[in-house]
């Protein structure tokens, strides 16, 4: 009985390989919806901090002339927006549209008494025009918080006085500036502002405010802070909604800042109220923005066509200078970031886009897509039984019911938990799938090697390294069909396992090389297990922790680099247009080549493959960066194994004048 079964199990792998392969098919038109909304909007931003313009004015003989100075020439060399924050009194009067003091202040300066039950904040413009149109803004504000506002005059100077104290007033904000509001729009610059959460959410301020917006051309609001405009007060008013209505109506969207600690508290539920109308943004800090000018045009550059980048904000800050004997700012360094030397705009409009407001990606969202994903999740449960069957035969159309089953049920339950996992098991078993067809190809070879010629061992070789990359290629569409979602796209989820992605392959084939290469498994397992525990064992063992933890180490996004690798990643980019993984093409496709070449010969060599492995996963990998386009990864991993095939035949070839030198002079030297 057992004996029918394992042959009905083994005969059953043809039938998954066939819903494997139904499985791709059925994700090809995934897929392509998928790279019909990347490529459709191609249009980048730049957008600067005009508060961080002030900070840097500050320090000018001529503040005021220095600002419109240096908006021309940002204007000039590509920057289109900027960016600003809600005001306060502190920067109305960093501005010099206010002066500000409080009771005691007012008493010195009038020659009274200091009051006893008095302390307010009292405000005094420095212009009739800053009178007029700061006014309304002010009473606006702290009408609103239920604070009383009364005008008042100094020495002939229009003012107000609100009935708090200063330092409780100058935390509260308002609107942006107005009249910065306007010069900038006169100058041609489109405006981003930034906003807060931090005063209570009131709707039909809010409406009043979103509609000057839509009506002033802004197409797209950065937040600031913790949370997302509304959420603090969602609780109790069900303010995401009213806000998200309120934008959905003017047609204004909302951009996600890269690379945050952690996410905007509300900003997914508001994307998804906004139906994603969201563009991811890179801010350049204010220390970076003094790198060479090349190096941070290479970032614009890299950002935009490998993360779907649409908007990059420009930070600066003024910084004392001892060698100069001045305050000194990196506006130039950016300028010339943009323009000549650094010439960022040139090379994003080579790589085919265009300097404008940027916008959402167009989600394509094809009335099959959902009947073609059941398809390729009947193909990704076919892929993982695979997995189980090279391994424990017994257990393979058991592991495909249940893997059904528990696909259905998971599906239902958490949706989200169930494509991340399915996508992740694939990415797990196509490599290793791969890998041990390979090793079972090398030990049938293994017994006709003393006939081989040199010929037939590097064609076995190459063939080899070909079935065994489409194999581990053929992962790829099931991770993109069953992650299609913008969510992926614009990071607001990500892909979940990427260590384990990095470790599992390796782990099971290093299993399959140890107990599977022949011989009776149990007795293999019996003579591991009474092994003996040596000095040099545990060493073995701990240098192979440290090189993994090490390996882990540099998976992922958060990945740690040398300076050096940073260049020759640079000198790679420049050259090819697409960087390909360097541990895939100076390492694992040229190990695997020579691995399967050396093994056909010497059955120890077999070992080299566990490390080779790595290539394999690392091109699945690629493509579970989301974010990354389609046609990048695919350029990128067409190079890797291009590149890894040259360097491999250049590893055969010395490896057989080493093997021919050996071989000529070790008669000798045994004399």
């Amino acid at each position: 009985m057992q004996y029918n079964w394992k042959k009905w199990s083994i005969l059953s792998r043809k039938w998954l390989w066939i819903l494997v392969i139904v499985g791709i098919v059925a994700a090809m038109p995934v897929a392509y919806d998928r790279f019909k909304t990347e490529t459709s909007a191609n249009e980048v931003e730049f957008v600067f901090d005009y508060r961080d313009l002030v900070d840097v004015a500050s320090y000018e003989a001529h503040p005021v002339d220095y600002i419109n100075e240096q908006l021309d020439r940002l204007k000039e060399a590509g920057v289109s927006s900027m960016a600003m924050f809600e005001s306060t009194l502190d920067e109305f009067q960093r501005s010099r549209r206010i002066t500000l003091y409080n009771s005691k202040d007012i008493a010195n300066k009038t020659n009274q008494l200091i009051p006893v039950n008095e302390n307010f904040t009292y405000i005094v413009f420095t212009n009739e025009e800053n009178a007029s149109k700061i006014t309304p803004v002010i009473e606006e504000t702290f009408n609103r918080l239920e604070l009383v506002v009364k005008p008042w005059t100094f020495e002939n100077h229009k003012g107000l006085v609100i009935e708090t104290p200063l330092e409780n007033a100058v935390m509260k904000p308002m609107r942006s500036d107005p009249i910065t509001f306007e010069m900038l729009r006169s100058k041609g610059f489109n405006i981003v502002p930034r906003m807060g959460d931090s005063l209570p959410y009131n709707q039909e301020y809010m409406e009043n405010l979103i509609s000057d917006y839509a009506a002033a051309g802004v197409t797209r609001i950065l937040f600031e802070g913790e949370s997302v405009k509304g959420y603090n007060d969602n609780g109790s008013l069900n303010s995401l909604d009213g806000f998200a209505e309120l934008l959905k109506e003017h047609g204004i969207g909302i951009a996600a800042i890269e690379n945050l600690k952690k996410p905007q508290l509300g900003f997914n539920k508001l994307a998804y109220d906004l139906d994603y109308n969201v563009v991811r943004i890179y801010s350049l800090s204010e220390g970076d923005a003094t790198l060479d000018v090349k190096k941070i045009a290479d970032r614009f550059a890299l950002a935009s066509k490998d993360r779907n980048i649409r908007m990059f904000y420009l930070n600066a800050a003024p910084s004392r200078n001892s060698s100069k004997a001045m305050i000194t700012n990196s506006m130039d360094n950016l300028i010339h970031s943009l323009s000549d030397p650094g010439n960022a705009i040139d090379k994003l409009k080579n790589d085919g886009f265009t300097i404008g407001q940027a916008k959402a990606f167009d989600v394509a969202d094809s009335s099959y897509q959902r009947i073609l994903k059941l398809v390729v999740v009947l193909g990704a449960v076919a892929f993982i039984t695979l997995l189980v069957s090279y391994f424990i035969p017994l257990l393979t159309i058991p592991a495909f019911v249940l893997g059904m089953i528990g696909s259905a049920g998971l599906f239902i339950l958490k949706p989200t938990l169930f494509e991340q996992g399915l996508a992740l098991l694939v990415a797990i078993s196509a490599p290793t799938v791969a890998m041990v067809l390979a090793i079972r190809k090398i030990n049938e070879l293994n017994g006709h090697t003393n006939d081989m010629k040199l010929s037939r061992r590097l064609a076995h070789a190459l063939v080899l390294f070909v079935k065994t990359s489409i194999i581990s290629l053929s992962a790829i569409p099931f991770v993109v069909a069953l992650l299609n979602n913008i969510t992926y796209e614009l990071v607001l989820n990500q892909f979940r396992g990427v260590s384990l992605l990095h470790f599992a392959p390796i782990a099971l084939t290093a299993l399959y090389v140890v107990l599977y290469r022949g011989g009776n498994l149990r007795q293999k397992l019996s003579v591991i297990l009474r092994s003996r525990i040596t000095v040099l064992g545990v060493i073995v063992v701990g240098i192979i922790g440290v090189l993994g933890l090490y390996y882990l180490s540099r998976t992922g996004n958060g990945g740690s680099v040398t300076s050096l690798e940073m260049s020759f990643r640079t000198f790679m980019e420049n050259t090819f247009g697409v960087r390909p993984r360097n541990k895939e093409f100076l390492m694992a496709h040229p190990l695997l080549i020579l691995g399967a070449f050396l093994s056909i010969k010497y059955r120890n060599a077999i070992y080299i493959m566990i490390i080779a492995v790595i290539g394999q996963l690392s091109m699945v990998d690629t493509f579970a960066h989301i974010h990354t386009p389609l046609t990048i990864s695919l350029i990128r991993n067409l190079l890797g194994l291009g590149l890894g095939l040259v360097i491999g035949l250049v590893a055969i070839f010395v490896w057989q004048i080493a093997e021919g030198c050996w071989k000529r002079w070790s008669p000798r030297l045994r004399r």
